[in-house]
């Protein structure tokens, strides 16, 4: 046997065999290596690569995937309770058994960080980065300064409170958020050479004019800090209390005004928080009235309640009474006084534009007899010292990386441009708001973020995967659940490795030698590093004849035929 002989192919090919016959003259079709976005990635409102850092903890390497994980999430601890998680009901998994646990995979990643004390992979400082201020520490804010960081710009974070965490601090319940967990992933944070001046309200410390004169770029994530205006009919209880205003009592002060019976009107999650805050103040009865459905089986996404799904089912088993498809059609006063409301049937039917509305069903009217109607239907950008960016709008109007058509040097991200309502929402738009800020300072406007289309569910080969069981999460017995304890309490270590295994990898190459094994011209070849595309192979087209055998059984979709040019 000729020793100088390189073994690069699936099979062995003598010189002057079939080597001297380039086969690939026949091919009307060419397989092409082609990594795709996971439709867990495309999902992301943060932007997390979910499959890149389950490879990673399926292998047990928790700290390289808790790199890949921060990279893009600074607070995988927080959003890993928090997050409503769109990354899992995009899942392709959950079309074979079950969708990957993944806000559970982050939240453990997120702990082990905090229990082994790793610090951010952020370098140092650039002695020329140029001064960036952020305005507002709730995560919208927290995320671009820490991107901001890692571009290494010198980053000065102002907040009108005492304490970084903005809504994550005053508006979720410890039952959710424990406190803990929140200062210590706000900490290490601040711990990335951020200067964080706490007490600096906009508008009243110092003005948008102060902050241009000092920076060339600022990023706006005040919030939404100012209720919405409700009435019925013009009317409303002479002691109206709205509900955002009571949850943030009940944070401060751990406790909050208690009633026989309380209706409140809407369904987002400060809805279901203060719902589930009165009942262990031990409140009676506890009503939510929603024009939206319970989430579940056959309820289409945009007809049901915008709260998280887990959150709404765990109030239900604490007591809270849900009226779906019902609005308040009248208040019932004593005097200046609420004893009930009147509720009716509410559904979206077209109106003569075709568009569709609310619409109210004559007839069929109920009587509800409470103490006391709080509504919860939402928050608008506070307006004192942003008048010139808000021209008299409620919310900021910017494109998709948070910047301001007609005011250069100013971006924005969060709850403020009225299109977000949620932490990972608001992670990412301080990621992309930090990309915006650094592509301006270089003189480029062009930067966008675009994901791809995801691969679909089909063109996954299930002969490679076997079934598999998604892990039940631990709950806090429902007669436990009395005041702060953390009801959901996280898997442990081997039902997570698990999580990491059942991943399909979607669109990604698992060097699982396939196509290099089975090509039946030995037109794969196999390279020891990794190429650009992510895989460890390459395809010679000059003997390729374009069969689709290795597409065929490629098990992650990795390979796609494309008719020959």
């Amino acid at each position: 046997m000729n020793e100088s002989i390189k073994l690069t192919r699936g099979a062995i090919a003598w010189p002057g065999s079939s080597l001297a016959f380039k086969t690939g003259t026949w091919r009307v079709q060419r397989p092409e290596y082609q990594h795709r976005s996971a439709p867990c990635h495309t999902a992301c409102p943060a932007g997390e690569d979910a499959q890149a850092y389950l490879a990673l903890v399926a292998e047990e390497e928790y700290r390289e995937a808790w790199e890949v994980l921060t990279a893009v999430n600074p607070l995988p601890a927080i959003t890993g309770r928090v997050c409503h998680h769109p990354c899992e009901t995009s899942c392709n998994r959950r079309h074979l058994d079950a969708a990957i646990a993944i806000h559970n995979v982050e939240r453990y990643l997120g702990d082990m960080a905090l229990r082994e004390g790793w610090t951010y992979p952020v370098g140092p400082l650039s002695s020329d980065g140029a001064p960036v201020a952020v305005v507002g520490a709730g995560p919208a804010g927290c995320s671009a300064a820490y991107h901001l960081a890692r571009l290494g710009y010198r980053t000065h974070l102002f907040e009108a409170l005492s304490e970084a965490g903005g809504l994550l601090r005053s508006a979720i319940p410890p039952y959710r958020l424990p406190a803990r967990i929140l200062d210590e992933e706000i900490a290490r944070l601040l711990e990335c050479e951020i200067s964080f001046h706490p007490g600096r309200r906009l508008g009243r410390d110092f003005s948008l004019q102060d902050l241009q004169a000092d920076y060339k770029a600022i990023f706006l994530a005040p919030g939404t800090q100012r209720s919405r205006e409700w009435s019925i009919d013009g009317v409303t209880p002479r002691d109206l209390r709205v509900g955002l205003d009571l949850l943030k009592q009940w944070m401060d002060v751990g406790s909050i005004p208690t009633w026989e019976s309380v209706a409140i009107v809407g369904a987002g999650n400060t809805a279901i928080d203060l719902a589930r805050i009165l009942k262990r103040a031990a409140v009676p009865e506890v009503h939510v009235i929603s024009h939206k459905a319970i989430p579940g089986p056959g309820v289409p996404p945009e007809d049901a309640m915008p709260a998280i799904d887990r959150e709404i089912y765990q109030g239900l088993e604490e007591g809270v009474i849900l009226h779906e498809h019902r609005g308040v059609q009248r208040l019932i006063l004593r005097g200046e006084q609420v004893v009930g409301v009147e509720m009716v049937h509410m559904k979206k039917l077209p109106d003569a534009s075709g568009r569709m509305k609310r619409v109210a069903f004559e007839g069929t009217e109920s009587l509800l007899h409470v103490e006391q109607v709080i509504p919860a239907i939402g928050q608008i950008v506070e307006p004192d010292g942003l008048e010139s960016l808000l021209d008299y709008a409620n919310f900021f109007s910017v494109d998709e990386m948070g910047r301001f058509a007609k005011h250069p040097g100013f971006f924005t991200g969060g709850d403020a441009r009225g299109d977000r309502g949620t932490v990972s929402e608001a992670i990412g738009d301080g990621r992309r708001g930090a990309r915006a800020i650094h592509a301006w300072m270089a003189g480029n406007d062009e930067v966008v973020e675009s994901k791809g289309d995801p691969i679909g569910f089909e063109q996954i080969n299930l002969n490679y995967f076997e079934p598999g069981r998604r892990p039940e999460e631990p709950m806090l017995p429902v007669e436990a659940r009395g005041g702060f304890e953390e009801v959901e309490l996280g898997l442990d270590k081997t039902p997570v490795i698990n999580e990491g295994r059942r991943c399909f990898s979607c669109g990604s190459c698992l060097v699982c030698d396939n196509c290099w094994t089975l090509c039946p011209d030995t037109a794969v070849l196999r390279t020891e590093e990794t190429l650009d595309n992510g895989a460890h192979y390459r395809f010679d087209y000059d003997y390729c004849k374009g069969c689709g055998l290795c597409a065929h059984e490629c098990p992650t979709g990795f390979i796609l035929m494309h008719t020959e040019v």
